[in-house]
Order: C-alpha cells, then structure tokens, then sequence
C-alpha cells in the first residue's frame, strides 16, 4: 500500500460537482494498493498514520498526532499512486490492484482506522472520477509505502 499523506486545515472530496464529504483540521490520506497487499499492510499502515507526529504541540514542535489533539480523516482512493513511468510518456497501472483485491482493502484500511483512532474518517467513491480540494497545512506531506518500512 502507499499513502501520500497531508496535514490539512480543510478538505473536500467532490463527485459530479457535489461535495461528498469534508473535513476540518485533520489529515487528508490518498491511499493505493497494489496487488500483493494484504491484511498485514492494512494494519502496519493503520498504526504510523494513526500516531503520526505531525501537529504541533505547546511549543510550535510537531510532537503530537491526530489522536493527541484530535481531528478528521478523510481517505480518498487513488490507483495512480502506482504507476509505472520507466517506459514512455504514458503510465501504466499494472500494479495497481484489481477492483476484487483493492476494495476489501481500502474499506478494512477505512474500518480499522475509524476503530483505531476513534476520529472520524470519511471517504470518496471508490472508482468515481472525484476533484479533492485542500488546504496544506505547513506544508506537511508524508509518503508512506508498506513495501518499504525502514
């Protein structure tokens, strides 16, 4: 699974010029997964988004994560996290996971961050053409891949 993760003061997703879902304070999470993910990348994923240190505590340091001082996710699908770009000008998508493989596990990544976190995580359409908008906080954007935990 990858992850480009953004610290946001707010975010929306919308479909067909109606907004979906939006959020305050919180993070914004475009995830993609790949066809040799499974449970284990959900649940190791999980765990660094939930205690990600990237709100600043007391002292302006970024010390504290959502579930320290509270906020929103929302979670948007994104295959083209994994396209391969070597040959050509034109992606491909090959390792990006088929709809059967990539759905259970961005709704289990959904479930468990929900349950995990106790936050609220709200979501896209998966598969739908979608426009995010928002608004980067810092900056802050972390990349995370579940292939590569070191």
């Amino acid at each position: 699974m990858r992850a480009v993760i953004q610290r946001v003061s707010h975010a929306s997703v919308a479909i067909e010029g109606n907004i979906k879902a939006q959020i305050g304070n919180g993070l914004l999470i475009l995830l993609g997964v790949e066809e040799s993910d499974g449970q284990e990348d959900v649940e190791w994923l999980v765990r660094k988004v939930a205690n990600l240190r990237v709100f600043d505590d007391e002292n302006s340091v970024m010390n504290r994560s959502i579930m320290d001082c509270g906020g929103e996710f929302l979670v948007i699908s994104q295959f083209t996290l994994f396209a391969s770009y070597k040959k050509g000008n034109r992606p491909s998508w090959i390792k990006a996971a088929r709809h059967e493989i990539s759905i259970p596990l961005y709704e289990q990544f959904c479930d468990k961050l929900a349950s995990e976190s106790h936050l609220p995580v709200k979501t896209g359409e998966f598969g739908a053409y979608m426009q995010v908008e928002l608004m980067n906080d810092g900056p802050v954007t972390i990349c995370m891949d579940t292939k590569n935990k070191e």
